[in-house]
């Protein structure tokens, strides 16, 4: 978990920087980035009277990736010249994204975030506040930079240099004044690794800009058409989302696994295998993934991502 907190105010750069990110159609199919775009640079339209916008992170990294990981360092630091061999995964199966491997996180971070309010109220002067996960037109990641929890990295995700990326981000505005946090400096560097790693070229050669409309998690959660044919062979057997910019990023070497039961994977969705992929019914989809994330494609949004890179490996 971070806490930060920022005066809230009206966001003239990155009202700028969105204008533009707009106007050059990055944002594909999503409509909606379009709307209320005075509200998106200004947290007093959202809550009239608001002052303070405290952002917060909400760590979802694996604790299965994390000991991976750990088990291929441990291994990397005991060869000698005359051992080679690494410790290898399955990369064969279908891939999700790390973030929906549990519960949906709107529930469950809401839930935690009404409940720090409440806890506030019992210490503070009765104030109003009002909380967003990734429920109401917040420019999120722009805020949590401007309350010093981390930087805005070339793949355009919040990195903290001590805990990677692998956080969701909520936020509470209310209209009581703190003593307010500072941005930090970048530390992305000279680095490219996110860059050079995008399948799809989703990430501006000069980093910190995305092209939404290429973007894996773009094209298998938001597009609500076809998969266009352009992306063939690039999609890397991921069928929800996409975790490679974050994967290849070395500030993630100091991810650390969460502590949320929530967010675990279930143990019928973790041996699940693309045969059973490819032969999944709509009902039990709808039950494997009643409170998960993954049911905003739906049924047949899966089965269609599954088509496109099941196409793409023959």
């Amino acid at each position: 978990m971070g806490v930060g907190i920022s005066r809230a105010e009206h966001m003239d750069e990155e009202a700028k920087h969105l204008e533009e990110w707009l106007n050059k159609g990055y944002h594909g199919e999503m409509s909606y980035m379009a709307n209320h775009f005075e509200m998106r640079v200004d947290p007093t339209k959202l809550m009239p009277g608001a002052k303070s916008v405290i952002s917060l992170m909400y760590n979802y990294f694996p604790k299965a990736e994390a000991q991976a990981e750990a088990e291929v360092a441990y291994h990397d630091s005991r060869l000698t010249t005359h051992d080679d061999s690494r410790l290898t995964t399955d990369d064969s199966r279908f891939k999700i994204s790390k973030y929906a491997y549990g519960e949906d996180y709107h529930k469950i971070v809401r839930r935690k975030l009404k409940a720090l309010l409440n806890e506030m109220k019992t210490e503070i002067d009765d104030f109003h506040g009002r909380v967003f996960v990734d429920s109401a037109p917040v420019m999120e990641r722009d805020w949590a930079k401007r309350s010093g929890l981390g930087w805005i990295g070339k793949n355009t995700l919040l990195i903290d240099p001590k805990k990677g990326s692998y956080f969701f981000l909520a936020e509470i505005i209310l209209d009581i004044e703190f003593e307010f946090d500072h941005p930090m400096r970048d530390h992305c560097g000279t680095c490219t690794r996110c860059i050079d790693a995008c399948p799809t070229d989703a990430i501006s050669q000069e980093g910190y800009v995305l092209d939404g409309s290429k973007c894996i998690s773009y094209l298998t959660i938001e597009l609500k058409s076809a998969i266009p044919d352009e992306f063939k062979g690039k999609m890397e057997d991921w069928i929800f989302g996409c975790d490679i910019c974050q994967e290849v990023c070395p500030w993630n070497r100091f991810s650390k696994p969460h502590e949320e039961p929530a967010f675990e994977m279930s143990d019928e969705i973790k041996a699940l295998k693309n045969e059973d992929w490819n032969e999944m019914t709509e009902e039990v989809f709808e039950n494997l993934f009643s409170k998960s994330a993954i049911k905003r494609t739906g049924w047949k949004g899966i089965q269609r991502n599954i088509d496109f890179v099941g196409k793409t490996t023959l």
